[in-house]
């Protein structure tokens, strides 16, 4: 055998035990490589302008509607108690992935340490998994509102809101703990994940073997998340349909429909791309198609909210404006 052939053949079995420690020991100190968009490098540059445009927009409007519910006493209310909540899960969720998205487009060394990856798959997962949960309890609260106006504010009293936002809360955390914890105990055979974020689906690609642990804990909750939750808010909406239907006047049925009107739109945005994304048959010709969902999943969904809500809702246009007012009078008193 040749000096050169020995060098290949040496070359080989490096590489062989190279991948082989990499499947078993990945998980310790390792680092991945985020595929992203890689393959349309004359993309990357407007897609990190669109995202950054996005996760701006989402600051600004999810941040303000926190702000409002805090500051306006008009606005403290069970429903936008529920909504400041779901202003903090958006800004929470988009701030998990978008940031290394952004870093990612511009550069040429597309990784992430194991740890960063673990910490945004727990984010992603738990703010998620706690928006499924909150958007049945938001349902809830308007079912209450209108089929129960009277009895509203004996029902939905503030204990009762803390208690069912701090239990969507748990419920989110807890199976996102327990997914994320499956998902990094199962050896992995390569660290190249083709996506732009660490999404627990892209990451069991990689696993050297099925799960059946891990693939029961998938399908639980899956189930509790996304079937359940839809069903019940369904089931409120068969109940808010017919409570307004058998109103009299146009203007008290319009008004029903206005207050629920915004969470409707904002339930078939959430769980169309979630259902697209998670209960789908996946395959490798699908893979880009389910990259540019879960951005749009990831970055749309989150901004449109407080918009969706500021447009349908005119107590909140009118704290917005009352706040803008007051900045501009703040502002002026300092000019001065």
């Amino acid at each position: 055998m040749s000096s050169a052939e020995m060098n290949r053949s040496n070359t080989r079995v490096t590489t062989d035990e190279r991948k082989e420690m990499q499947g078993e020991n990945l998980t310790i100190g390792g680092f991945f490589f985020l595929e992203g968009f890689s393959r349309y490098p004359k993309l990357e540059i407007v897609l990190f302008v669109f995202s950054l445009g996005m996760y701006l927009i989402t600051l600004l409007g999810n941040s303000t509607l926190i702000l409002i519910t805090i500051l306006d006493p008009h606005l403290q209310t069970p429903m936008y108690l529920f909504l400041g909540n779901l202003s903090f899960m958006d800004i929470c969720y988009t701030s998990a992935s978008i940031p290394t998205l952004l870093v990612n487009l511009l550069s040429s060394q597309k990784t992430i340490v194991f740890s960063g990856c673990a910490v945004q798959m727990y984010l992603s997962l738990s703010m998620g998994s706690t928006e499924c949960v909150l958007l049945a309890v938001m349902a809830y609260d308007r079912y209450v509102a209108i089929c129960n106006p009277l009895r509203y504010p004996i029902i939905m009293n503030r204990q009762v809101c803390v208690q069912l936002a701090t239990v969507s809360w748990m419920t989110g955390c807890l199976t996102a703990l327990l997914e994320t914890s499956c998902a990094l105990q199962i050896p992995l055979c390569g660290n190249l994940i083709n996506h732009f974020t660490c999404e627990i689906l892209a990451v069991l690609k990689l696993a050297c073997t099925s799960s059946l642990l891990m693939d029961m804990t998938m399908l639980v909750v899956s189930v509790l998340l996304l079937p359940i939750p839809m069903l019940l808010i369904c089931i409120s909406y068969v109940f808010i349909l017919s409570t307004i239907l058998r109103i009299s006047s146009a203007e008290g049925r319009s008004k029903a429909f206005s207050t629920c009107g915004a969470h409707l739109t904002v339930v078939i945005l959430y769980y169309g791309a979630a259902l697209s994304m998670y209960l789908k048959p996946s395959s490798s010709s699908s893979q880009e198609v389910d990259k540019i969902i879960s951005l749009l999943y990831g970055v749309l969904t989150p901004m449109l909210n407080p918009i969706i809500y500021s447009l349908r809702n005119k107590e909140v246009k009118d704290a917005v404006k009352k706040l803008l007012g007051q900045i501009s009078l703040h502002q002026t008193h300092e000019n001065l």
